[in-house]
């Protein structure tokens, strides 16, 4: 075992670099998202609001299985109503997955506006006390700007947003493939 606290064992290093191929169809997987993202926008917002619409549909099944099999964590009652609303929520966003990702763009719009007033006013209040309030002040002032900008135009802010995700995901995917064949290369020089 390594001496050095800040390096893996050499038993953790072999298990990752027998596993190379694993780090690496994740980042295969995440630059192709990343490429079909920045190609698509529109259509990677709505399929991430359909995957979305998924997971809500299977976590109130399982709710409302727990509220009939008497297992449900809260009372029967809020379970079986939590349960229906995300079952709906869920039908909405596949039905629909642009409507959906639209609405919650709108709510992202709404916290942008809200959470940047209150950066405004808490950098007024505390500029007697701080350094650089003017900082808070122009994050705050571009949260708004943000904020209202999605709100006027929903569609424009779901590509932006899609190009943004899509643009870290390549990223990311090109992290993870450039770290895959490293871990191969560690595994052929330790072999």
């Amino acid at each position: 075992m390594n001496g050095n606290p800040g390096f893996p064992s050499d038993t953790l290093l072999g298990a990752l670099s027998r596993r190379w191929w694993v780090v690496l169809l994740f980042g295969l997987f995440a630059v192709a998202f990343g490429v079909l993202a920045l190609i698509a926008p529109v259509r990677t917002a709505a399929v991430l609001a359909m995957w979305l619409g998924v997971m809500a549909i299977v976590e109130g099944v399982v709710a409302l299985a727990a509220a009939v099999g008497g297992s449900a964590p809260a009372s029967r009652g809020w379970t079986v109503l939590c349960a229906l609303v995300s079952i709906a929520f869920g039908v909405l966003a596949l039905l629909n997955p642009l409507a959906t990702a639209s609405v919650l763009l709108l709510f992202v719009a709404a916290w942008l506006v809200v959470g940047g007033i209150y950066r405004i006013v808490f950098a007024i209040r505390v500029r007697k006390h701080i350094r650089g309030e003017w900082l808070l002040i122009v994050s705050g002032l571009l949260a708004v700007v943000l904020g209202v900008l999605f709100a006027l135009n929903p569609l424009g802010g779901l590509m932006v947003t899609s190009l943004w995700i899509g643009a870290m995901a390549l990223v990311y995917g090109v992290l993870q493939v450039v770290v895959a064949f490293r871990l191969r290369r560690l595994g052929r020089t330790a072999a």
